[in-house]
């Protein structure tokens, strides 16, 4: 199946509740480079844009499809994003997007989608005209997260908006065991990637333009990782020390129990928790791909009573599960699977970690609190509500030049060819 039809079908299960992260790479896993970059486009686009699209295929169709013909929802809502957004002729996309109705099994569909296509060709800018003052559409964001955003940050909403619509970066962190950072931008020259230092992150590297990881110059020998650099910041937040203990809480992927590693290789311990045991075979696989050493553990770290021996740490990272809202443009199936009383939920699952973990820290010891989130719920009101009950817990300050100083921590918001959003918060034990 070429990278339309498959298109289809990924988005079809993500309309279902599947995040993309799962639902994509089984297709993507057997395409040559270039129909899996199709694909990557149809999909991350489609979803970068569906409340705006949806809005146009709403405003077409006479009537809604039926719940079990969300593959051609699928295929329209892809059709259209690439009639707006591609240098594909308008013919060739409709023809291809009729086509794919075979490879799903609807070849009845053929007329609905031609039909559709034609129609949004010829009333796309009257369709914008008419839709120009509804907010959803001109953000393509639901309602919910543009009036959160609003409520948290009335100066800044917009930009955290457009930094959304955007496309990410491409972000690698050396690994200093192995190379300098000017060294690896010298190996990616010779290979004929352009690239820079990033602006805030030590270890970082931004490329020019996203690439195949199989392009980059040894990245199976463990040279470097993809990791955002707001990411790459959490390492040098945790001071770390030869002979500390360090437990990385909610590790998965493994991206910072990687860089604890190589940022600190005399450390005594280092364990990594995820109660997602599919998701931890990652952490594992990142461990042994850079040659780093650490255990890892399938249990719930808000559960120590399960898991914990009595072993007290000298750090510990809580990357808390989150909304999200700090990294919508590498995960734009935020926009339709979360909901606004996931704020809240997380929030107390949040909570629950931080007085979980909180026995398990020494006396004197530091626990580093982070989000990708964007929504003080989730972060400063998280920290003040842990502060108020915790009488041994204090606030430690973040000596830094990035992000938004806040009352408990630091907030970095996304920023268009820049970082994702993100929070921080260092907590020291009496």
């Amino acid at each position: 199946m070429n990278a339309r039809g498959a298109s289809a079908l990924v988005l079809a299960k993500v309309f279902r509740g599947q995040s993309l992260s799962s639902a994509l790479p089984s297709y993507a896993e057997y395409m040559n480079k270039s129909e899996k970059g199709k694909l990557m486009d149809l999909c991350y686009g489609s979803l970068r844009w569906f409340p705006q699209i949806e809005h146009y295929l709403q405003a077409i169709l006479k009537k809604p499809l039926r719940p079990k013909d969300l593959e051609i929802k699928a295929l329209l809502i892809s059709g259209m994003y690439q009639l707006i957004n591609s240098q594909t002729p308008p013919y060739a996309v409709v023809h291809d997007s009729v086509s794919a109705t075979e490879d799903l099994g609807r070849s009845w569909a053929k007329s609905l989608v031609n039909a559709v296509l034609r129609s949004f060709l010829r009333q796309r800018h009257a369709l914008s005209k008419s839709l120009s003052n509804n907010r959803e559409f001109v953000a393509a964001h639901p309602q919910w997260i543009l009036e959160a955003l609003d409520e948290a940050w009335p100066k800044s909403s917009w930009d955290i908006v457009e930094a959304n619509n955007s496309r990410a970066p491409m972000c690698l962190r050396v690994n200093n065991k192995k190379c300098t950072r000017d060294d690896y931008i010298n190996q990616l020259s010779e290979a004929g990637i352009k690239a820079q230092h990033t602006l805030i992150s030590p270890d970082g590297i931004q490329l020019e333009t996203p690439t195949d990881i199989s392009n980059l110059p040894n990245f199976a020998e463990g040279f470097c990782s993809i990791q955002d650099e707001a990411a790459q910041l959490a390492a040098g937040l945790l001071d770390l020390r030869p002979d500390q203990s360090v437990l990385d809480a909610c590790a998965a992927p493994g991206g910072k129990t990687a860089h604890i590693a190589e940022t600190q290789p005399g450390l005594r311990s280092l364990l990594a928790i995820d109660k997602d045991a599919n998701r931890l075979q990652k952490v594992r696989q990142n461990l042994e791909r850079l040659h780093l050493r650490g255990s890892t553990l399938n249990a719930d770290a808000a559960k120590p009573q399960k898991w914990w021996k009595n072993n007290l740490f000298d750090r510990i990272l809580v990357d808390a599960p989150c909304t999200g809202t700090g990294v919508i443009r590498r995960h734009p199936d935020i926009k339709l699977l979360r909901r606004a009383a996931d704020i809240e939920k997380l929030s107390r699952l949040q909570t629950s970690l931080l007085f979980g973990l909180w026995p398990t820290l020494k006396q004197g010891g530091i626990l580093l609190y982070s989000t990708c989130s964007v929504m003080p719920t989730e972060n400063d009101k998280v920290i003040k509500n842990f502060l108020q009950q915790v009488k041994s817990a204090r606030l430690r300050p973040i000596n830094c030049d990035w992000g938004l100083e806040t009352a408990s921590g630091r907030q970095l918001f996304p920023t268009l060819n820049g970082h994702d959003g993100f929070y921080y918060a260092l907590l020291h034990k009496l």
